[in-house]
């Protein structure tokens, strides 16, 4: 497999989408600066986001949050009255479980925080590798790829990668991105993968990393 201009395409997605806070140096170096996410909400609202779109996480963040303030407020509440709340995110069971035993967790354990290591977060009920790496990213601004289906498709199709789940491409992304962009992958890809790459009908047209694209070169044609 070629090797890819990895911080090249970054880059170019990066300006497309009109991410202004992103700069480069003289150095030819990525910066970027984001205000970050309370890491309590991230850590829930990244709990509801499993298995529904958007559209239904955002709700039911919003419910939940206008009448639960904290972990203090959600270990206290009962699991019913987390359910109705969340409903519109589906397997709101479930999650309402999971979200009343993390906030007694925290409180017990972390002193009401979010904590802000792999492992410890890794270790609360319902949180894997994505939710843990979007909290570490978007809530600490710390060095991590959560991967996504956007995040997996995208880099499969342009062909930084060749893999056959998320975590196989969370590993390869790992070893080829520089660590010092990790922080931007998951943002810019699923912005990407949202309006350009979509899942069904993707639009060339309006691609600009196209000529490095794979799926792309691989079409009838080109």
């Amino acid at each position: 497999m070629k090797k890819k201009p990895v911080a090249r395409i970054l880059k170019i997605i990066a300006k497309d989408f009109g991410f202004g806070k992103i700069e480069w140096d003289n150095n030819r170096k990525m910066k970027w600066e984001r205000v970050k996410s309370d890491p309590f909400k991230s850590l829930i609202g990244t709990v509801l986001s499993a298995r529904t779109r958007d559209e239904n996480t955002s709700i039911a963040t919003e419910r939940l949050f206008s009448k639960y303030r904290g972990p203090e407020d959600l270990a206290k509440a009962r699991v019913k009255d987390i359910e109705k709340l969340i409903k519109k995110s589906g397997f709101y069971r479930v999650k309402a479980r999971r979200i009343k035993d993390i906030s007694r967790i925290l409180l017990k354990k972390y002193r009401g925080k979010v904590p802000g290591s792999m492992e410890e977060l890794c270790s609360l009920p319902g949180v894997g590798r994505k939710v843990a790496r979007c909290v570490m990213v978007y809530s600490f601004g710390r060095p991590a790829i959560p991967v996504d289906t956007h995040v997996h498709r995208v880099s499969n199709r342009i062909g930084m990668v060749k893999t056959n789940n998320p975590i196989q491409t969370e590993k390869e992304l790992m070893k080829i991105v520089p660590k010092k962009h990790w922080i931007l992958v998951n943002e810019l890809f699923v912005t990407f993968g949202k309006n350009v790459c979509r899942p069904v009908g993707p639009r060339h047209a309006e691609c600009p990393v196209r000529r490095h694209c794979d799926f792309y070169k691989s079409l009838k044609g080109n």
